[in-house]
């Protein structure tokens, strides 16, 4: 008994020896696979240096994170609600107290490339630092520069609300050594310069797949379902790979253009939500040039399949295209009696819009999702893009309306311009509803 005792004391050993070296040689690697930080004295800003920073900043999106509604620009405060508790964005103002003054363009850089702020403290990955590892140092430099000639704001955002043990910060070195490519972006082989350079804008400075990717059980970007579509924030960031039936493969370059560029797309919806945000703080700035060059980029993704169906490819869009509405509304009274009163006068029977295109609602993917995700959020929230073409805002219909006023609203719609059974009921709204800011 004493030498089978011991037979497998020495096996068990032998086996946790074993996963330790394989451990230790896996943290290992990921140490040394990282391309080297080159630190630099500060750079003198330049005008010309400046305005790059400003167009860079701009394609980064840092308005989207850093200005809170009503609040000054990049001044932070911006809640971010979790599964395990909310944090709030930082102030990345000039101000040496309450934001980022005090920081070098090394500290800046390390940031952006490491997600480790000037006192050493890891940064949560919602600051999408694991895309922005790629970006290169002279433009980290050049977003700094146009950064400090802002205003600077002296405001400190609330304090973060986790639970533990995801309040402990020094945890997110482990999370980084298991997932951040601490490597700049590097030119694809196979790819054209204009495909690379969209490339560089998609997955890197735009970090679309920040939101079009899904997530992993530890929160990482799945990198096999690169833009495959993805929750975020109540939001369906829709499919962007070509997939022909439920991405974007069916979409003409001029459609993917006018898309990024101005939020619409003739037979292809408006945007909203964080996608309308990104355009109007965003890719409405893009030059013609980097537009081409992300549709281009986009034509080389990998296509997947997933949810929900491109609207192209319903045979059939029932009453899309009616001036009045047709027999199959009638199993549903109550939403286009809703939809009478308060819809039909901007969006038309039709589902064409009467003021502006913006309002086109057949053919769009918004209408074509049976669960009608993103329906329900504009309608509880509102759309604006008034920053992209004046007059163009939607109001919000949560305080007028009921939870199963606004399910049956949703679902006629879902049905008269998506050709899709709406399956939007009233706890789905009731439940949104108490997750609006």
């Amino acid at each position: 008994m004493k030498m089978i005792g011991s037979r497998w004391l020495r096996i068990i050993g032998v086996a946790a020896l074993t996963v330790v070296v394989i451990v230790g040689s896996a943290v290992s690697w990921r140490l040394l696979d990282r391309d080297p930080e080159i630190s630099a004295p500060d750079v003198v800003p330049s005008l010309e240096l400046v305005a790059r920073g400003e167009y860079l900043a701009r394609a980064a999106d840092c308005a989207a994170c850093h200005n809170a509604p009503g609040g000054e620009p990049f001044a932070g405060g911006l809640p971010f609600k979790l599964p395990f508790g909310t944090i709030y964005s930082t102030n990345i103002t000039s101000d040496r107290e309450t934001g980022i003054g005090t920081w070098s363009d090394d500290d800046f850089v390390r940031a952006l490339h490491r997600g480790i702020a000037k006192d050493g403290t890891h940064l949560y990955p919602a600051f999408p630092y694991t895309s922005y590892s790629g970006i290169s140092r002279d433009d980290a430099v050049a977003i700094k520069a146009y950064i400090f000639t802002l205003p600077a704001v002296h405001k400190a955002p609330p304090p973060d609300r986790l639970s533990f043990p995801f309040n402990q910060r020094w945890t997110m070195a482990f999370w980084n050594l298991a997932f951040l490519n601490a490597h700049r972006f590097r030119n694809a082989p196979g790819l054209s310069a204009e495909e690379n350079r969209g490339a560089y804008l998609a997955t890197v400075l735009g970090h679309c797949g920040e939101c079009h990717t899904p997530r992993n059980i530890a929160f990482a970007m799945d990198s096999s379902r690169q833009f495959a579509g993805a929750m975020l924030q109540g939001w369906h960031a829709y499919n962007i790979t070509p997939d022909d039936a439920s991405g974007i493969g069916g979409w003409s370059n001029q459609q993917l253009s006018d898309y990024l560029k101005t939020g619409h797309s003739d037979g292809r919806g408006s945007a909203a939500g964080p996608m309308g945000e990104a355009v109007a703080n965003s890719l409405q700035y893009l030059t013609p040039t980097d537009v081409a060059a992300l549709v281009s980029y986009l034509r080389k993704v990998k296509p997947l399949s997933s949810e929900p169906t491109n609207p192209a490819a319903v045979s059939v869009i029932k009453g899309a295209f009616a001036d009045e509405p047709g027999p199959q509304d009638q199993n549903n009274t109550l939403g286009e009696r809703i939809f009478a009163g308060n819809c039909a006068g901007c969006h038309l029977w039709n589902g064409q819009g009467r003021q502006t295109h913006y309002a086109a609602l057949a053919g769009g993917r918004t209408v074509s999702d049976p669960d009608g995700t993103n329906l329900v959020q504009v309608l509880l929230g509102g759309a604006d893009l008034r920053t992209v073409h004046p007059g163009v805002v939607m109001p919000s219909f949560g305080k007028g309306f009921s939870d199963a006023e606004l399910a049956a609203v949703s679902n006629y719609v879902i049905g008269r311009f998506g050709g899709q059974v709406g399956r939007v009921s009233p706890e789905k709204l009731h439940q949104d509803r108490s997750n609006q800011p």
